[in-house]
């Protein structure tokens, strides 16, 4: 099977196909097509606030951004839990949540949120962090809503202990939800963000294109997949380019696009650091092909955004992008077998069901799928991953998993020094280059 990156040469030019030729499902999809059809990358923030007075202005002021944005509603941390009782005290209480809670503010609420403000021009994506949300995704299609996202996987083991089976059979009952009442409802996996850092490309790519193979198999017509920026512009390069060609290859009948995450890991501390951070994301996005970057903010390592910290982020993306388009296309891409690899993990984790949802759980069950430093009961634990030279995330023990360790790096153990090291070189990275630039201007 060709990889797509060229043959006989370490180093190709990129030639993952771009978005499919389906016809874009709902009006999520159709403006990430347009836009993207138009040079323009789709840029969207992290937002979420309980009362709805608040979240309608900060979903204005992202439509009203000089930037190709959607909105986002990112839900509370009850409504993840299913504790909607414990939301709607806290609403009448007047306490402050830690994002909008659809469910305890109802469908006519929500509705009157959306109303005015969400359109063709401004899709918004619910955002939730859920393992079990069947009740959020009935209010979502009774609502209309253009989209949301997670994963049976992606949703489970990182941020909860419902057991794996559980959530794969509550994600394939949610598909049905949102499939039976409409088809145009748009579908993100979260599987390429898996714990945010130290998860080499290849295991988040297969992870995400699996979702996206178990959403179409329960009725989904409209899928992204995703991945996050990780510490070596070069190697993320390469994983997008593997990640497009996968999708295509197993997605290829539905409407697909592919969403890039700015860096989900510790944050740098200064301004500066920060604002080049992003830069960085906006412009892999943007060589990569990919239609659609979630951002963050210059206050990401201290507190959480304002909605004017979430415009001006969205704009200075938007102006990123548009610099480096100006650049002309990408040169050419390092292979390192990232394709190959990611093939392997999906091809083998089919054989162990007769569908996307047991294979997922067998394969998990076995070690054969093995998210490093995942403590969660049914991921068994044991791969490692570490940053190298250069920022490259290799695996370093991979478990039972069908991986090969480059040589010079297998099974070194990592500390918790080496770990908190590991988890900090991004953050190092961008704030050494703004404290060392700060020391020059000073002899100057």
């Amino acid at each position: 099977m060709s990889s797509g990156f060229g043959d006989g040469s370490p180093a190709e030019p990129v030639s993952a196909p771009q978005s499919p030729t389906v016809p874009a499902r709902g009006r999520f999809s159709r403006f990430v097509r347009r836009s993207h059809e138009q040079g323009r990358l789709v840029v969207q923030p992290r937002m979420g606030f309980a009362d709805t007075a608040t979240m309608r202005r900060g979903l204005e002021a992202v439509r009203a951004a000089r930037a190709a944005s959607v909105g986002t509603v990112t839900v509370d941390s009850y409504t993840r839990v299913n504790d909607h009782d414990s939301a709607r005290r806290a609403l009448e209480r007047g306490d402050d949540l830690n994002g909008y809670p659809v469910v305890a503010h109802g469908v006519q609420e929500t509705g009157r949120l959306l109303r005015g403000v969400a359109g063709d021009d401004f899709p918004v994506q619910f955002r939730h962090g859920s393992a079990l949300p069947q009740e959020l995704f009935t209010a979502l299609a009774d609502i209309g809503a253009d989209a949301t996202e997670g994963g049976p996987v992606s949703y489970c083991l990182p941020y909860s202990r419902v057991p794996l089976p559980q959530a794969t059979a509550a994600w394939a009952e949610c598909c049905r939800i949102l499939s039976d009442r409409s088809e145009t409802v748009h579908l993100e996996s979260f599987g390429g963000c898996m714990l945010g850092q130290l998860c080499p490309p290849s295991l988040l790519i297969a992870l995400s294109v699996l979702e996206g193979m178990f959403f179409r198999e329960h009725g989904m017509r409209s899928i992204s997949v995703s991945y996050a920026q990780q510490t070596s512009p070069e190697q993320d390069l390469e994983a997008l380019a593997a990640l497009r060609l996968l999708a295509a290859q197993w997605l290829g009948d539905v409407d697909w696009h592919v969403v890039l995450y700015t860096y989900m890991g510790v944050y740098p501390r200064t301004v500066v650091g920060a604002y080049r951070m992003l830069e960085d994301s906006v412009r892999l996005a943007v060589r990569s092909g990919s239609e659609r970057l979630i951002v963050k903010t210059a206050v990401e390592a201290h507190r959480i955004p304002t909605i004017e910290e979430n415009v001006d982020a969205l704009e200075f993306a938007a102006a990123v992008a548009e610099d480096e388009r100006r650049h002309g296309p990408a040169g050419a891409v390092r292979r390192t077998g990232i394709y190959e690899e990611a093939t392997k993990l999906i091809t083998s984790t089919l054989s162990f069901g007769d569908d996307v949802g047991s294979a997922l759980v067998n394969a998990f069950a076995r070690g054969h799928l093995d998210v490093p430093y995942c403590l969660h009961q049914d991921n068994a634990n044991r791969s490692r991953a570490a940053v190298g030279p250069g920022g490259v995330l290799r695996w370093s023990d991979p478990g039972a998993m069908p991986v090969a360790v480059p040589d010079g790096h297998g099974r070194r153990p990592v500390t918790a020094r080496s770990l908190i090291d590991m988890l900090g070189y991004n953050e190092r990275r961008f704030d050494r280059e703004e404290l060392v630039g700060a020391a020059v201007r000073g002899m100057l």
